[in-house]
């Protein structure tokens, strides 16, 4: 029983390492998450000032045109309404960046008062040169939430080792147990060697159904162990699948995206051009613009999904905490 007891703390131990290390990991992921939001709100919010700038431009020209006749009052209106909108669009994207900024204060334990002096762009994160496009089940096996699983399963197991243990008469052996009373009398007092061991052995028989209860509770509490353990390896295998497959999307995304705004700004800046000559009505300028605007967000969205499916995909293999120095350190110490 003893034995069985060790195991069940050990396990128990292994667990609660475990569980940390999930709990840690989970933070980590929230901080870069937020950090790779904050880029792609700074790059939106780029992009929306510089839509300003084009439109505040391209309003300046038409006050021109209209003051000579070129166009209508209703096209000058027309381009204002345009520019308050977009100006409208940037308030929004401001108050959810100061709000990253005060989630990134409080996962890394400060007050928001005391925000990181770090700040984030999406030109100063880098994806590895590499993205894997199938990974081996084994670096699954490396996920904290796993080893907790497996380590609570372990000590479930020694559970009911010791509650088996426990039905089991437990009799200390000692020269007393042939003694002979001075006196008959004594012969039946408690404190006789002979009385003593009957009722060690007859006590786990009057407990019996106590016993028998512990023992099923301990089975039952296994097979739960067992059911949680292997729902969270379907679950890591699916986050690991999930993670492969956004990959695999956000590239197409992202290329798609990089071209539409490449086209999209030369259709702009040739629009712009031809409606200095007066060869194009202002619809036609507004429609670039729209476009515009649409292809330079579609394309810092595209950028951040993959920074950010990127970082859950080292989450869903566990993070590489067992690379931490003091990891391997403990391990060594421990081997």
């Amino acid at each position: 029983m003893n034995r069985r007891t060790v195991e069940s703390l050990e396990a128990q131990t292994d667990a609660q390492r475990f569980q940390w290390e999930a709990t840690y990991l989970t933070l980590t992921s929230n901080v870069v998450a937020a950090a790779i939001q904050e880029a792609s709100l700074r790059g939106q919010i780029a992009a929306t000032e510089e839509i300003i700038t084009i439109e505040t431009d391209l309003l300046a020209v038409l006050h021109r045109q209209n003051a000579l006749g070129q166009i209508a009052e209703a096209d000058v209106l027309a381009q204002d309404t345009a520019l308050a909108q977009a100006q409208q669009a940037l308030p929004p994207l401001q108050k959810q960046l100061a709000q990253q900024r005060n989630l990134l204060a409080a996962l890394t334990g400060s007050l928001p008062d005391r925000q990181p002096t770090e700040t984030f762009e999406l030109s100063s994160l880098q994806l590895p040169t590499e993205l894997p496009l199938s990974l081996p089940s084994k670096l699954v096996e490396q996920r904290p939430d796993i080893r907790a699983a497996e380590a609570a399963l372990q000590a479930a197991s020694a559970g009911i080792g010791i509650a088996i243990a426990n039905r089991l008469p437990n009799i200390t052996l000692s020269a007393a147990i042939g003694s002979s009373p001075a006196q008959l009398g004594k012969m039946f007092e408690s404190g006789f060697g002979f009385w003593s061991i009957g009722g060690g052995l007859v006590e786990p028989l009057f407990d019996g159904f106590t016993l028998l209860h512990r023992e099923r509770a301990a089975r039952a509490a296994y097979d739960e162990a067992a059911a949680l353990y292997r729902g969270t390896v379907i679950t890591a295998f699916q986050n690991v699948a999930d993670s492969l497959r956004a990959l695999q999307s956000d590239a197409d995304a992202l290329q798609a995206a990089a071209r539409a705004e490449r086209s999209a700004s030369q259709s702009l800046a040739i629009t712009r051009k031809q409606l200095e000559l007066g060869q194009i009505s202002y619809l036609g300028l507004l429609t670039a613009e729209q476009a515009e605007l649409q292809a330079r967000t579609s394309l810092v969205q595209a950028q951040a999904s993959r920074f950010a499916d990127t970082a859950v995909l080292f989450q869903a293999l566990g993070g590489g905490w067992w690379n931490r120095p003091s990891v391997a350190a403990n391990d060594a110490t421990s081997g």
